[in-house]
């Protein structure tokens, strides 16, 4: 690991600005940050510490909806009695990743903002765009069985890991950010990730210095709610393929339809295609391959990852099928 400075921030204006130096990075929990910089793949020259920020808690909108501060834990927000109430999927999303103890030092923003798990990522003996542009991918043609389907490029077909962003972008959430100017934005999650194209190595819309200060949840959709995982192991593991799903079914027919994928995108895959192909169709497994199909038209294997494509089809089909099924019997 590198030498850096360190300053504990302490207030957000004050942290935008000081990270707002070349070199300098945000550290929170440190659950993600920590490990690149002992793998010498994140090398800040300056931490500015915004884990005593208020930033924490989730507080009720008058909307409906939620906020959720930035510094509030993976732990605390999984349990938080509104979200587990009406947010099921989000809640269900962050206890099926990492661990306790993690999620437990996790914090909002940081969950955002972490890294591929791409192991070609990990390795500075590798070439990799996403860490050192223009080096090459070394996935591409090499051991790639955890990498993307969707939205990849020739730069880069590394996966985004983060649980908990799939099932907001199903929600429809929205990032508060602070900027270097002290001008409050909001960026919708889908619309806060870059796909790689020809520049793997810029991840997000953020600015220079800019911070994550919360996540704002609308009031919930109507239907029934789930997260589904399917990873290589039952618990610390990272999605192979996910599925968050909202469904709303009226007599036998699918009245509203919201879909997001994990695990095989370089961002969470918000699958409008998917939607489409369920809105007024019957609640039948016919209905639920169509969507499937439809949600990996544009998907491409590079031979090893080729078995996420139908993997991804049949989790979505059973995804599906579980809540139009439970819609049925509530109804």
């Amino acid at each position: 690991m590198k030498s850096f400075s360190y300053e504990r921030a302490t207030d957000a204006r004050a942290a935008v600005a000081a990270a707002s130096a070349d070199g300098a990075k945000f550290i929170s929990g440190g659950t993600n940050l920590l490990d690149l910089m002992k793998l010498d793949v994140e090398t800040p020259s300056r931490l500015v510490d915004i884990s005593r920020l208020p930033l924490r808690g989730v507080e009720e909108l008058p909307d409906g909806g939620l906020r959720i501060g930035a510094q509030a834990s993976n732990s605390e927000v999984a349990a938080d009695a509104a979200v587990r109430s009406r947010y099921p999927v989000l809640s269900e999303a962050l206890v099926s990743g990492a661990s306790g103890q993690l999620r437990n030092m996790a914090s909002t923003g940081g969950n955002l903002l972490q890294r591929t798990r791409c192991p070609y990522f990990q390795d500075t003996a590798a070439d990799c765009n996403k860490r050192d542009p223009g080096s090459g991918c070394s996935a591409i043609g090499g051991l790639n069985r955890a990498h993307a389907v969707l939205g990849a490029s020739d730069s880069c077909i590394a996966t985004h890991p983060s649980d908990m962003a799939v099932a907001l972008a199903v929600l429809d959430a929205e990032i508060e950010l602070l900027g270097a100017d002290q001008a409050v934005r909001r960026v919708a999650v889908t619309g806060f990730y870059r796909l790689p194209g020809d520049t793997p190595h810029i991840e997000t819309v953020l600015g220079p210095g800019e911070l994550i200060t919360g996540v704002l949840l609308p009031p919930p959709p109507p239907g029934r709610q789930r997260y589904r995982k399917v990873r290589d192991r039952a618990s610390y593991e990272f999605a192979l393929v996910s599925v968050a799903a909202v469904v709303s079914v009226e007599r036998g027919t699918i009245v509203g339809a919201r879909v997001a994928l994990g695990g095989v995108a370089p961002k969470p895959w918000r699958s409008t295609e998917a939607e489409t192909a369920l809105t007024g169709r019957p609640a039948t497994m016919g209905t639920y391959r169509a969507a499937a199909e439809a949600a990996m038209a544009g998907a491409v294997g590079r031979g090893h990852n080729d078995f996420k494509i139908d993997l991804a089809r049949r989790t979505l089909c059973r995804t599906l099928a579980q809540l139009a099924g439970a819609a049925e019997e509530a109804g």
